[in-house]
């Protein structure tokens, strides 16, 4: 582990999944601090709420609670990044077909804050084919989703389905 450097993990987290929970495990083994930064997501229609994200995501990342912090933003990711003092930008790969846009991104982000690194982890095997998009999709037309997140994830998972009267 790097002494005292700070690794931010953004995403939508629309719901966490394992696959996220096992990123965010990975990165506290080479980083001291690791903020799971959820984003207010003004680009994508979100199923759960920013809070809800949050509350989720906390739970999801409770066994690391010790290293790992979980906030929230809008706006420029940069502003986000340089205001914590963050050194290293976490991104979850988990295919070939995210790499493209990664790699896309990683430049930007690299032209936006040049002392900023980005680093590429992968899930567990297990985990490298789910998506937050499919989840929610299995959740809605009601299939089983316990082995693509945690309990808690679950739970909030089948009561916003419920709300949304599509169980």
């Amino acid at each position: 582990m790097s002494s005292n450097v700070i690794a931010v993990y953004p995403g939508t987290f629309d719901p966490m999944t394992l696959g996220h929970e096992d990123v965010v495990r990975r990165a506290t083994q080479l980083f001291s601090k690791v903020i799971v930064a959820v984003a207010a997501g003004h680009h994508k229609k979100a199923m759960f709420t920013l809070q809800e994200r949050m509350d989720m995501a906390r739970k999801a990342v409770a066994p690391f609670s010790d290293q790992v912090t979980v906030e929230s933003f809008s706006g420029l990711l940069r502003d986000f990044v340089v205001a914590r003092g963050g050194k290293a930008m976490v991104r979850g790969l988990r295919a070939v077909t995210d790499f493209d846009y990664e790699f896309q991104l990683a430049g930007m982000n690299r032209s936006l804050m040049p002392e900023v690194e980005t680093v590429f982890l992968t899930p567990s095997d297990k985990y490298q084919f789910i998506s937050s998009t499919f989840v929610r999709e299995i959740a809605v037309l009601g299939g089983e989703v316990d082995k693509f997140v945690s309990r808690n994830v679950q739970d909030s998972l089948m009561a916003k389905v419920r709300s949304l009267g599509r169980e």
